[in-house]
């Protein structure tokens, strides 16, 4: 039996944005979409949640010690 990689404990939630949602977010930001960190389309992650090339991800992470983290991916091949 397969497990599901989105299920795993230490996988944080990623999250496709979509095109309004990436405007609004980086609208006062002084950056560009391409300056963001990448992540590989090959990912295990971006597979199971079926994401394309050029999609901006939002990863939200928990930790006991640092709360709740967001941040955001490019994918590219």
């Amino acid at each position: 039996m397969k497990k599901d990689i989105l299920e795993h404990e230490l996988v944080p939630t990623h999250v496709i944005l979509s095109e309004s949602e990436v405007e609004k977010v980086f609208k006062d930001l002084d950056f560009e979409q391409e300056q963001l960190p990448k992540i590989k389309n090959d990912d295990p992650v971006v597979k199971a949640i079926d994401a394309k090339k050029g999609d901006v991800l939002e990863i939200t992470r928990r930790s006991p010690t640092a709360g709740t983290f967001v941040t955001y991916r490019l994918v590219e091949d």
